[in-house]
């Protein structure tokens, strides 16, 4: 499809979602607030006919270049999508009931979701550092409003405050390091960073500057130590349903952001942001166990969960490989399925006036329901890197990779923290296995949730005993020379 000769193929997801989110603004009016059922559906909607474009707009083994060369639809952005728009889609009906109850199930809770996934589209497809941070800030300024959504709540608006300001000063970082490699390349394109960079034309000095820069900030996005004091307080600030969609769908930007700028436009630096990662991983998935262990707070607790989830991205990356580098969206992507599972059982749990945040609301869950104990047992296995569930698989992946590289001393260090852990999981399985329930209230009165909760637990352990399809897929779709 050409447009004033420019090929509009390659985003044609990324503009039927912004044409139809822009429609949703305008239909929504003339809904009004008693037809949000229609509204909810609509949303639905959209996201099925972006995934189907994203589905039919298979790159295949030649990268595409539309717009200047600006954006490019290759195989890590392919797959990235397609998982970016299930994961939303799956938010939305899981945190359905919820926002009915407290009452913010109104359209800007899904026409912000929608924008955010744009953003993220942008970010994932971004083939020019300029690119990227519009893709970056327009995902990030729509999240900022999600977790505000409950502006009558202290606790909301100031993990939204924190979020925004914590933020704006990464965003600041991100953008000053970029203005480095420019200054030092006189380029913003991916490709000819590193081109620059081989033939000896750039000035390496200020690169290296801005690289330091840049990796402070792509940690924050990733919620990487030290950097991560805002993902604990958003997680719990934030109503539960928005915090699904923080603690899902944006990780699988900052895996392509973090893969894109540092393994593709920087490959000559390798040994210096190699460093930088191997500190940024350990410390992440060492203080992330740690924590969490503590934690009697469920959503601090995942939140913890998650900076050390981060950590095993960040390594496979690290090693700079292709092998690493697919281990690491294998991660990412199946770390989408347990985030769905692990924040889905929280909103199973609630109900109107009930949050269900704390770990002694899990108390006996196997003995009131045991189909929900049974998928509780499968996320926290999976969560903990269990032989048989998917979390086992993501794990040896990454951790193969490491080893190949020659890292034995970082893998058995990994392994080790791995181990401790694995406590607070199987904590969780001992709370709802072996102690007597404190509360008989039913669960959330949504069926299609519970189906998709069930279903979400089947995939985790049907990816564990078959998980070679995924992991080709990965693999396939990893281009980086």
């Amino acid at each position: 499809m050409m447009l004033a000769g420019i090929n509009l193929t390659p985003a044609l997801p990324e503009l039927f979602l912004l044409c139809a989110a822009s429609l949703l603004l305008i239909v929504d009016l003339l809904l009004g607030d008693e037809r949000q059922n229609l509204s909810y559906a609509l949303s639905l909607l959209a996201l099925l006919g972006t995934g189907w474009l994203v589905w039919h707009n298979q790159p295949g083994d030649v990268a595409q270049y539309t717009f200047n060369r600006m954006f490019v639809l290759d195989g890590m952005a392919w797959v990235t999508k397609l998982a970016a728009v299930m994961t939303v889609a799956l938010v939305m009906v899981f945190g359905r009931v919820y926002a009915e109850d407290r009452g913010f199930f109104k359209s800007e809770y899904r026409i912000l979701m929608l924008f955010a996934l744009f953003g993220l589209f942008v970010l994932i497809s971004a083939n020019n550092l300029l690119a990227m941070y519009v893709g970056l800030e327009v995902m990030s300024l729509a999240t900022y409003a999600l977790v505000a959504l409950e502006r009558d709540s202290v606790r909301s608006t100031e993990a939204a405050m924190k979020y925004f300001v914590l933020g704006a000063l990464a965003s600041g970082m991100l953008l000053y390091g970029m203005s480095m490699v420019y200054g030092g390349t006189r380029t913003l394109f991916v490709e000819d960073i590193a081109a620059m960079l081989s033939s000896g034309a750039a000035n390496a000095i200020l690169v290296k500057i801005g690289l330091v820069f840049m990796v402070a900030g792509l940690a924050f996005k990733l919620g990487a130590v030290p950097f991560h004091m805002w993902v604990p307080d958003v997680y719990h600030g934030s109503p539960t349903a928005v915090t699904l969609f923080v603690s899902s769908a944006p990780k699988l930007a900052a895996f392509v952001f973090l893969t894109r700028t540092l393994v593709i436009a920087l490959p000559a630096l390798h040994v210096d942001w190699q460093m930088m990662l191997t500190v940024l991983a350990v410390a992440s998935i060492a203080i992330g166990n740690l924590t969490a262990i503590a934690q009697t707070n469920l959503k601090r607790m995942l939140a913890y969960s998650a900076i050390s989830h981060m950590g095993f991205v960040i390594l496979g990356v690290m090693t700079n490989t292709q092998d690493g580098v697919a281990a690491s969206m294998f991660y990412v992507v199946t770390y989408m399925l347990m985030t769905l599972g692990g924040f889905g059982l929280i909103l199973l749990l609630a109900r109107s006036g009930f949050e269900a945040e704390n770990l002694s609301d899990l108390k006996g869950l196997a003995k009131r329901s045991p189909l929900f104990g049974g998928v509780l047992l499968l996320v926290m296995f999976s969560m903990a890197g269990i032989p048989s569930t998917v979390g086992f698989i993501s794990k040896f992946s990454v951790l193969s990779a490491v080893l190949a590289s020659g890292q034995t001393w970082l893998t058995v260090t990994v392994v080790l923290l791995s181990v401790i852990g694995a406590f607070y999981y199987l904590r969780i399985v001992k709370l709802a296995y072996f102690d007597a329930p404190e509360s008989s209230e039913g669960f959330t009165r949504c069926p299609s949730q519970r189906v998709l909760l069930v279903l979400t637990a089947l995939a985790i352990l049907a990816l564990g005993v078959m998980p070679q399809w995924l992991l080709d897929l990965c693999s396939r779709n990893i281009h980086l020379g």
